[in-house]
């Protein structure tokens, strides 16, 4: 068992710099407000922006979010 939990934290600590990678290369969120105020219309770009290479990322970082959550659950068992 011993030997499983090690396994696990090493994935554990893989996913957490993998995770802080992948949070730190996002690009801000600063056309929000600003592009709602001053009338920023839909381009191709915003349509199609989940099948970019930052679309990937976002949804990358969604499921290693989930992972890091769920065996963060897993380590915290006493087994």
């Amino acid at each position: 068992m011993d030997i499983l939990r090690a396994i696990v934290q090493i994935v554990y600590i893989g996913i957490c710099i993998v995770l802080t990678v992948i949070v730190l290369k996002q690009e801000g969120k600063s056309s929000g407000l600003s592009g709602a105020l001053t009338g920023g219309s839909e381009s191709y770009w915003t349509k199609n922006k989940g099948r970019s290479a930052e679309g990937m990322i976002v949804r990358s970082t969604k499921i290693l979010a989930a992972l890091f959550i769920v065996l963060s659950v897993v380590l915290n068992l006493n087994w």
